[in-house]
């Protein structure tokens, strides 16, 4: 399915990376280590929508003022998570499952949280069409923890199809005034294990 649909939107996704050449020129793809299935490393390819912009000082300016142009419209439309047909195709994630998070994270999980990597990452997932972005650390966990509780073909069926109306509604893109999620800093109880450790 990942290297038919590679195939199907291969014009649709040149035309993103030349959209995104000739704004704000190289490099095109995004990518970051991120936890896999059983916390395994892999690398996530996401065309890149903000651009390199640096302040005097030569550090990168916030999200927030470099996402804009075309890498805003690319976001919205959710085209930039295409490339991760790849990292379906290679083995590395699923078309639904918890969404891979930062690698800085896996130390401030708590026990039970750290159960999200007992299935493969997926492009889309439970949290994704319950309020993607707009969702606060603990409500995410759950639903991603009750997906795994809970996984099934016809789940993924339903979490596909909502996954499709979310995107045409552009819904749940980004928290007001932010391009990108507020970071995870533990909870009370992963913070002690993480001392304890």
């Amino acid at each position: 399915m990942a290297a038919l649909l590679i195939v199907l939107f291969a014009p649709l996704m040149a035309v993103v990376a030349l959209a995104i050449w000739l704004w704000d020129g190289r490099p095109i793809l995004f990518v970051q280590e991120r936890p896999g299935y059983k916390g395994e490393i892999f690398k996530i390819y996401k065309f890149r929508t903000m651009t390199n912009e640096k302040d005097e000082r030569g550090e990168l300016l916030p999200d927030e003022e470099r996402l804009k142009g075309v890498g805003k419209i690319i976001r919205s439309l959710s085209l930039d998570e295409l490339p991760q047909l790849f990292n379906v195709l290679r083995g590395e994630m699923s078309f639904v499952g918890p969404r891979p998070l930062l690698k800085e994270y896996l130390p401030l999980y708590t026990e039970r949280q750290r159960k999200r990597h007992d299935v493969k990452p997926g492009i889309t997932g439970w949290a994704q069409v319950n309020g993607r972005n707009l969702l606060d650390w603990p409500t995410r966990f759950e639903y991603d923890l009750w997906y795994v509780e809970h996984c099934s073909f016809g789940l993924d069926l339903k979490i596909f199809w909502l996954t499709l109306l979310k995107v045409f509604k552009r819904e749940g893109i980004a928290q007001p005034g932010r391009a990108t999620m507020e970071k995870f800093r533990g909870s009370g109880e992963s913070l002690q294990e993480s001392h304890r450790r």
